[in-house]
C-alpha cells in the first residue's frame, strides 16, 4: 500500500513535525495513531517515517503531529522550469497552479500585464497565501519532494527586465515560425549533458499587448507557439508544461 506523504513545517536530523491544519486533518479526520507509517518531506528530502506522538491542541495551542525519520527515500526533484503567469480569473488560475504543481514546476511568478483585469490585479496580493496553500496540497497529493515557490505578484515589465541566466521563452499567438517543441530541441542540444533551466511566460486573457511583445523581444525572450489554436491561459500553461516535461524527461 502506498504511504501517505506529508510536508513537515519543522524538522531536524531525526524528527519532523506537522502543525495547524495539516495536523488537525491527521488527528481528527484520519484518526492518526502512534506507530503509523508515512512518508515525510523534510528540507526537500523524503523520509520513511513513523508517528511518534501527537497533541490535539485546543486551548493549549496548535495541534501537532510528531514523526521519527527512519530512512531517506530516493525522490525526483522539481522540473527546472519557472512559470511566469499573467493574472487571470482566480478560479481558473487556481486550477492552473494546482496542475502546474502536479506537473513539477519549480516556481510560479504571477505578473500583472496590460490586459489583466484591474480588479484582479488589485486583489491578487491578498490571494498569494491561498495560492501557496493550493501548491502545498497539490505537492502532497502528487508526492513531490518539494513545494513550488509562489512569488508575490509584480508588474510584467519588472520581471521581464530582470537579468537572468535562464533560457527564457514566451508563448505568443502571432508567432508561427518557431514552436515550443522546436525551441526545446535547440536548447537541449546546446546544453549538451547539462540540464537546461527554463522560464516560460503565459499571457493573459486577450493575449499580450503589442508593446509587451516588443518588451519581451528587447530583453532576450524567445517567442514560440503551441500551434494554430487559440487556447485559454490555463490550458496554454498546462499544455506548455506537459511538452517541456516530456522533452526534458525523455
Amino acid at each position: 500500500m502506498t504511504r501517505r506523504r506529508w510536508i513537515a513545517e519543522r524538522w531536524d536530523e531525526v524528527t519532523a513535525s506537522l502543525s495547524g491544519l495539516q495536523a488537525e486533518h491527521l488527528i481528527r479526520v484520519l484518526r492518526v495513531q502512534a506507530g503509523a507509517e508515512a512518508d515525510v518531506v523534510a528540507g526537500g528530502r523524503v523520509f520513511h517515517s513513523m508517528v511518534a506522538g501527537f497533541s490535539e491542541g485546543g486551548a493549549s495551542g496548535s495541534a501537532e503531529v510528531r514523526f521519527n525519520l527512519l530512512a531517506e527515500i530516493e525522490s525526483e526533484g522539481a522540473m527546472a522550469v519557472t512559470l511566469v503567469m499573467s493574472i487571470f480569473k482566480f478560479d481558473h488560475m487556481e486550477w492552473a497552479i494546482e496542475k502546474a504543481t502536479e506537473l513539477g514546476v519549480a516556481a510560479i511568478v504571477p505578473v500583472i500585464a496590460r490586459r489583466t483585469d484591474t480588479h484582479l490585479a488589485h486583489a491578487a496580493i491578498k490571494r498569494v497565501e491561498r495560492w501557496r496553500r493550493i501548491a502545498h496540497e497539490a505537492s502532497q497529493q502528487s508526492r513531490r519532494s518539494d513545494v513550488p515557490v509562489i512569488a508575490h505578484p509584480l508588474k510584467l515589465a519588472e520581471h521581464v527586465k530582470t537579468a537572468s541566466k535562464l533560457q527564457r521563452v514566451v508563448l505568443a499567438e502571432q508567432e508561427r515560425g518557431t514552436t515550443l517543441r522546436g525551441w526545446l530541441e535547440e536548447v537541449v542540444e546546446n546544453a549538451g549533458e547539462e540540464m537546461p533551466v527554463l522560464e516560460i511566460a503565459i499571457g493573459p486573457e486577450g493575449g499580450w499587448a503589442p508593446e509587451e511583445a516588443a518588451l519581451f523581444e528587447a530583453n532576450g525572450w524567445r517567442a514560440v507557439s503551441l500551434g494554430p489554436r487559440i487556447l485559454r491561459a490555463e490550458t496554454a500553461a498546462i499544455a506548455a508544461l506537459a511538452v517541456i516535461g516530456q522533452r526534458l524527461n525523455s
